[in-house]
């Protein structure tokens, strides 16, 4: 009830027209047929679908090296386990303003050092393109934590026996990795790419701090520029559209992947 009626609302607020007064006006599709035509819209399309494709494909195999690494005993790894998670249980919004004292064209670290050693600054966010390249960065940070620890609880769980026997018939630590381990955490795989891939399309304090969505909404992602469109413009029906979309998008993209792991589970 909880999750089905906001839904249900959403898309009935999708097809009308309101501005926060008055009786909202049914008009069918139009909101949709408006962010066809909207190149802010496309924009902050193509900029999730990169920190998707960047980010989700960077943070699976990092963090999956991480969690093989500390599994074994080595001198400070809980110490590690805590600094590598510890970016994880920071807010959102807090993330985004330590990385904007890094990653700012005029006040930034990474441009302050890249002065002093005579080399020209480098507009890393704000910009035409790096932006959602540097988005990608700031989520791996603040999320490779949360990855690893599901990884590493789930390395816990494989069966000592079953290792132990690939060991003893002569398997290389490369085979035992690619032929034992990365069958059986498989499902722990699919669990893990499903929350980062909604996780991306959840990303709204990261960019509010780091760029606001600007200049001209270059660096919107689909969820910024919904915020930007229902509570700034005021156009509700028009939010909830983008909202629809963002849901449907999600959706797609994790059963996609999903039924694509089946199929490689069956081959």
């Amino acid at each position: 009830m909880f999750v089905i009626y906001p839904v249900l609302y959403s898309v009935g607020f999708s097809f009308t027209k309101f501005q926060g007064f008055g009786n909202p006006e049914f008009i069918g599709f139009d909101n949709y047929l408006t962010l066809g035509d909207d190149p802010f819209f496309w924009q902050s399309l193509q900029n999730t679908l990169v920190i998707l494709v960047v980010g989700v494909g960077l943070l699976v195999p990092l963090s999956f090296g991480l969690a093989l690494l500390l599994r074994h005993r080595i001198p400070g790894g809980g110490g590690l386990r805590a600094l590598v998670f510890g970016p994880a249980i920071i807010a959102p919004i807090l993330v985004g303003l330590i990385w904007v004292f890094i990653l700012d064209p005029k006040i930034g670290l990474l441009n302050r050092i890249l002065t002093a050693a005579g080399l020209e600054p480098v507009p890393w966010i704000g910009g035409d393109t790096l932006t959602p390249y540097a988005v990608s960065l700031v989520f791996i940070w603040s999320s490779i934590g949360f990855a690893m620890t599901i990884f590493y609880a789930g390395l816990q769980l494989l069966p000592a026996d079953v290792m132990e026997a690939s060991a003893i018939d002569g398997a290389s630590g490369w085979q035992r990795l690619r032929f034992v381990t990365i069958p059986m955490m498989r499902e722990t795989f699919a669990i893990v790419t499903i929350l980062l891939i909604t996780n991306v399309f959840k990303i709204f304090e990261l960019v509010y701090m780091l760029t606001g969505g600007g200049p001209v909404h270059r660096s919107e992602t689909l969820v910024s520029y919904m915020y930007f469109v229902t509570f700034t413009n005021q156009q509700y029906g028009l939010g909830m559209a983008i909202a629809v979309i963002v849901t449907l998008l999600g959706a797609i993209v994790s059963v996609a992947y999903l039924a694509l792991s089946r199929e490689r589970r069956t081959a």
